[in-house]
């Protein structure tokens, strides 16, 4: 299998949004309103201020996505890359498609020379995905992720 990555265009967007609610509903069983996420995602591809899409394609099919954003940390004059909307279609799972992908992100990070680190989170039951993670290199922070919804207009 021939994999690529390649950064995501806007003509991505209907697909990667695609991807994302196929991902929710796998991972947190939540049907997300398909019009704003599509907004959402076609809103990403137009301002590279808030995040990148990689795709990889696997011979010529888009078979896998995550989306990189950032966190300024003035701890270490640097930037955090988090990694967040990972999905790889079913069949193309255990073929390498997230590992390739997260090689390429983080050597990209690695050259650049001004991001300190990469992040994700991950749902604790999830012990797939965590020894996954673990296995590229990842370990368990010592912060733990809290959150409050705000309601959209």
């Amino acid at each position: 299998m021939n994999i690529v990555i390649r950064q995501a265009t806007a003509a991505d967007a209907v697909l990667i949004a695609e991807f994302n609610a196929l991902m929710a509903k796998e991972t947190e069983d939540l049907e997300l309103d398909r019009e704003r996420l599509r907004k959402g995602t076609k809103a990403l591809s137009a301002d590279p201020s808030k995040g990148i899409y990689y795709i990889a394609e696997a011979d010529g099919t888009m078979a896998g996505q995550l989306m990189i954003t950032y966190e300024w940390s003035d701890w270490r004059n640097a930037t955090f890359w988090w990694i967040q909307s990972v999905y790889v279609l079913p069949a193309y799972r255990k073929h390498g498609i997230f590992r390739t992908l997260y090689r390429f992100v983080e050597s990209l990070a690695r050259s650049r020379g001004d991001v300190c680190g990469l992040r994700l989170y991950v749902d604790q039951s999830n012990t797939r995905a965590q020894q996954t993670y673990a296995a590229l290199g990842m370990k368990p922070s010592h912060y733990q992720i809290m959150d409050m919804d705000i309601e959209l207009r």
